[in-house]
Parts: C-alpha cells; structure tokens; sequence
C-alpha cells in the first residue's frame, strides 16, 4: 500500500497542510493516496489544524539576529498581519527557532523544521502556534553563518525586526561592523561588490538607459562614449554595497573605504527586510465581516 504514496504527494500535502512528514504519509496511506480524503483524515485526526489556513498570504513577520560567539543567524518569520507580529507568543517562537538555527548544522529550511524543540519539530511547533495565534505563520529564509576568530560580526535591526542586517567583516572590530549593518538597512543595496551584478543585469539597465537617452536625442556615439561610463558607475553606486557613499561619512568616502581604512574588508552582508518581493494581502473589510458573519 505504501508503495502507492509518491514523494510528490507527501510534499503537496505538506504544503497544503503544514503537517508533518510522517503524518502526511500515514495519511496518504490511509486514503489510499487521495490528496482531499488525505486532507480530511488529518484533521479528523486533530493534526492539519493549520489547513484553513494554508493558503493565506503572510507577508508581514519579523526578522531577527542572534549572535554566539563565532556562530550567527538571521531569520525571517512571516504572519499575516503586523498586530501578530507584536504578538508575544509569535516573538518567542521567533526566538526559539534562531536559537536551534545557531545551535545546529543546518543548510536548508527543511532541515531546520525537523530540529526539535520540546513541543516536537520547529515544523509541529509552526503549525500548533499558527492553530493558536489564529493566523498563517511561516520560515521563509535563513542563513546560518560561520566566522574565522579574526572576523567580526556586526547586526542591527530596524523598525521593530522589519529589517534585519548581519554583517562578517575581516580585520575590522564589532563597531564597524554593526555601521555597516546600520548603513545597508537604510540605503538597501542589491549586491556587495560590482562584480557581484549579473552581466545580463547590468546590459539590462544600461538599455534602458541607453534608450532613454536616445529619445532625448543624444547621439549614439557620444551616448557610447562619453555618457554611459558615468551611467555604469552611477549605478555601482545606487545598489552595491561597497561603492555606496556611507551614510556617516563627512568626506565622501564608499562603505568599502570607510571600511578599509578601519583595518578591514568586506566578507559578507545579509539584510532581510520583512515581506520584500512577496505579494501582500489586499483587505477588504466588508468582505471579511461578511465572512465572519457566515462562520467562514
């Protein structure tokens, strides 16, 4: 019987469910691999009572740093709403998840939803605090980070965990570090470095560009030659990180010198701004008092 049960099948259950492996499997196998019997068995059984609300849109949430040592996390967890988001019992969830994340080796989202906790996997923990909180909550992203003894780690978090930044820096202390943090939370560069901007990326916004400037009537020639050099460089300088002006600085000097000339160089940046890319849920009050009227 069990021979029936794809591992497409145990995955879409879980995704509509948010139950757990064993238990999607157990009940594929029951309902001889009917995804709607399936779904119905787990919450017969008190296991999906997340279900209803699997195919909301949580695009708000909190995004977090936690620091042990040569070991660090970010993390962003998502709800639906903001009001949730202040919710105690949601920020010690968060809370809870990053400190297994820095605890234990862990490369991928699945592997982080089946360390456990003492109400079983992070994966159980999701799912019975989303039946509790009464909204959809999710792990979206993570990265887990390793330094050397003579790299610094710096963090900052903005608006009450909307934006989270973690950053490794080699031969520069702690308090350049977290500047640098402070600086990419506000200024919201795409990349680290030039050469870290896909060729297609940039030949894409240089088109654009290109022919903007034609409209104006420009010559090619002169476009070619004399104009787009300073447009490449213009734009280094709106989305990566290193050609960026700092912030704080009083003489003109890039993130990357300011940087240097604190003894250091860039490693890496990680910055989460919560909900960045994701559709957001549009509301319609009428509608949802509607709903509720009718036990929806």
């Amino acid at each position: 019987m069990e021979s029936t049960v794809s591992m497409s099948q145990i995955k879409e259950l879980r995704e509509i469910t948010l139950a757990g492996f064993g238990d999607c499997k157990k009940a594929l196998v029951a309902t001889n691999g009917d995804i709607d019997a399936a779904i119905d068995w787990l919450r017969k059984n008190g296991i999906s009572k997340a279900a209803k609300k699997a195919d909301r849109i949580a695009s708000e949430g909190l995004a977090a740093v936690k620091i042990d040592g040569n070991t660090a996390a970010i993390i962003e967890i998502n709800s639906e709403t903001d009001f949730v988001a202040k919710n105690t019992e949601f920020t010690s969830m968060v809370d809870t998840i990053l400190d297994l994340i820095v605890k234990n080796d862990v490369e991928t989202i699945d592997d982080v939803l089946a360390l456990s906790t003492d109400d079983g996997t992070v994966n159980d923990l999701i799912i019975n605090k989303t039946a509790t909180i009464g909204e959809k909550l999710s792990l979206r992203r993570f990265k887990r980070v390793v330094k050397e003894d003579n790299q610094s780690f710096g963090d900052y978090t903005h608006m009450n965990g909307k934006i989270a930044v973690l950053t490794v820096l080699e031969g520069a202390n702690t308090s350049v570090a977290k500047e640098v943090s402070m600086h990419a939370a506000a200024m919201r560069p795409s990349f680290i470095k030039s050469s870290d901007v896909p060729t297609e990326t940039l030949e894409k916004e240089m088109a654009i560009i290109k022919e903007q400037l034609l409209k104006e009537g420009k010559p090619e020639n002169v476009i070619e030659e004399r104009i787009m050099p300073g447009k490449v460089k213009a734009y280094y300088e709106e989305v990566c990180l290193e050609n960026q002006i700092f912030v704080k600085a009083e003489n003109g000097e890039t993130v990357a010198t300011y940087v240097e000339n604190n003894g250091g160089k860039i490693v890496d940046v990680i910055r989460y701004e919560v909900g960045e890319g994701m559709e957001k849920k549009e509301e319609n009050f009428a509608e949802e008092v509607a709903k509720q009227i009718q036990g929806k």
